[in-house]
């Protein structure tokens, strides 16, 4: 059987995307009120190890990746970039090999998103992104796991992106022909999402709507969606706040939105800047709803990489 790896939404089906949501429900709902150290019944990926090699910081994705594989009962061995001997040189598809004969599966926070295509390439376990300059496929998961949660269905949704066209933007639209919701993306044209991944998202009939203003996106969306306006690896700081604070999330631009529309952000968040804390702290923000739910989308995710 090919190995499955987690790479980008577009590369899975729809059906398999949707079986990894459902799963990542019914095992949440198993668990409730369970301490956050037992195993899940049947502890499914017991005797399996995960390894997970960092090149950028991390809080959700290394905290979330440790204690999902313990959960599904497994275990972690983490690593940084700079430990291991990719770091000094070794090639990425030399280390993947070797990786591979230690562990089950790997999960890369990366820097570029070639390298952890490399990897993949080279691996002989499935390797999960978690999280590339390009992509976050992750993040995508729990975020759409949390407003199924919340009673909204994808199909007739209208999630509405504002700010910079990054690597969250980009698994968004990913996602929209595989779930059917529809995407209204704000930005700037300085920060307008990758333009292969829009012809990609069209081509899979994904409804996909690009304004170079705020508004227009938030208008009657069922969601309003941000991210921090500078992210790791930026350099331009200065100027990324100067453009993008009109694409700020406000109590008044959500009122543009549809009556009780949710609120989303992937953390960490910069209060002020890309959101206002009314808004953020408010009582139709998902944020911490959204921050929990990477756990139970990414042992689904796990599972089925691994095909338990």
């Amino acid at each position: 059987m090919a190995v499955r790896h987690f790479i980008d939404l577009w590369q899975l089906e729809a059906s398999e995307l949707r079986g990894i949501l459902d799963e990542a429900h019914a095992m949440k709902k198993a668990r409730a009120g369970w301490p956050k150290g037992r195993a899940d019944e049947g502890a499914p990926l017991d005797g399996h190890i995960l390894a997970m090699i960092f090149e950028k910081s991390s809080t959700r994705t290394r905290t979330s990746f440790d204690v999902g594989i313990r959960q599904l009962g497994g275990t972690s061995i983490v690593v940084n970039s700079n430990d291991m001997q990719l770091g000094r040189g070794e090639s990425i598809g030399d280390t993947a090999r070797v990786l591979s004969r230690y562990v089950d599966m790997v999960m890369i926070r990366a820097n570029d998103h070639t390298d952890i295509e490399d990897f993949a390439e080279a691996s002989s376990v499935p390797v999960i992104n978690g999280l590339t300059d390009r992509s976050h496929p992750c993040q995508i998961m729990a975020d759409l796991m949390t407003l199924e949660e919340h009673g909204l269905d994808l199909k007739d949704a209208r999630l509405a992106w504002v700010g910079d066209g990054n690597n969250v933007c980009s698994s968004f639209i990913h996602a929209a022909p595989k779930f059917g919701f529809t995407l209204a993306i704000g930005t700037p044209d300085r920060y307008a999402p990758d333009e292969d991944d829009l012809e990609l998202a069209r081509e899979l009939q994904g409804r996909i709507e690009v304004f170079d203003n705020a508004e227009d996106a938030a208008e009657s969306a069922d969601v309003v969606i941000a991210d921090t306006f500078v992210s790791m690896g930026d350099s331009d700081a200065d100027e990324r706040l100067d453009e993008l604070e009109p694409y700020a999330v406000t109590e008044e631009l959500m009122e543009l939105a549809q009556p009780g529309a949710k609120f989303l952000h992937c953390l960490p968040a910069h209060r002020g800047e890309e959101v206002d804390s009314e808004v953020i702290d408010g009582p139709n923000s998902l944020v911490f709803d959204e921050a929990e739910n990477r756990l139970h989308a990414q042992k689904a995710i796990m599972r089925w990489c691994l095909d338990k």
